[in-house]
């Protein structure tokens, strides 16, 4: 049986500074009425501060913070979204590219390898832990959620945020797990720079993949 073809690159959407529950139920609609002709996408995009749980959170709800808190139907565990962090949303229909859920983890997480090399970090994965680790401190998470063979969610990457609020919770589900961001590493690149060059990886890796 021959390889799986893609069907060209996805298409990329910039949805600047949007709030979390609306682009979760939109990603959610995209899903359900996509078919297997419809392109695929990368949403990027920013949220104003929320903490989000995924289907494997043993951490409870936070009761002293004023930020909200939604359990979500992605994979993992807790973590924090704020401005300054960038999200990429992959909506991707993993059958027609050829790609089973690890193999999509591991193009995630090496988009955000290849970028940081770009800047002279090196960053790493972790055994059993999804993410980008600098120095075994976090700086990107990831959860997706697969449905009728097409990927949603995707992955945060740290920027120049506030990193406060993680302190309030075991990042990942990882105690005492400490984040960092690329302006605490050197980086003087604004989003939208740092936007294009992760980008530009994420879409590398996805034709490399579909050749074969």
């Amino acid at each position: 049986m021959p390889a799986a073809h893609p069907a060209g690159p996805p298409a990329v959407r910039r949805l600047g500074l949007a709030d979390y529950e609306t682009v979760w139920r939109d990603m959610e609609r995209f899903v359900a009425e996509r078919d297997e002709h419809t392109p695929d996408e990368l949403w990027l995009l920013q949220h104003p501060p929320v903490y989000t749980r995924g289907l494997n959170c043993r951490m409870s709800p936070l009761r002293t913070s004023t930020i909200p808190v939604i359990q979500t139907d992605r994979g993992g565990q807790i973590t924090y979204h704020g401005p300054g962090q960038l999200i990429v949303y992959a909506l991707l229909d993993i059958r027609r590219r050829g790609l089973g859920v690890r193999r999509l983890v591991n193009v995630l997480e090496q988009s955000v390898i290849d970028l940081l090399g770009r800047y002279d970090i090196t960053g790493r994965r972790r055994d059993k832990a999804p993410g980008v680790y600098v120095d075994d401190r976090k700086i990107a998470a990831l959860g997706v959620r697969i449905r009728r063979g097409s990927s949603y969610h995707g992955l945060s990457l740290n920027i120049d945020m506030d990193l406060g609020p993680f302190a309030d919770i075991d990042p990942c589900g990882f105690e005492g797990l400490e984040v960092t961001q690329l302006a605490d590493l050197g980086v003087q690149d604004s989003v939208e720079v740092v936007e294009e060059n992760l980008t530009h990886a994420l879409l590398t890796l996805l034709e490399l993949d579909g050749r074969g």
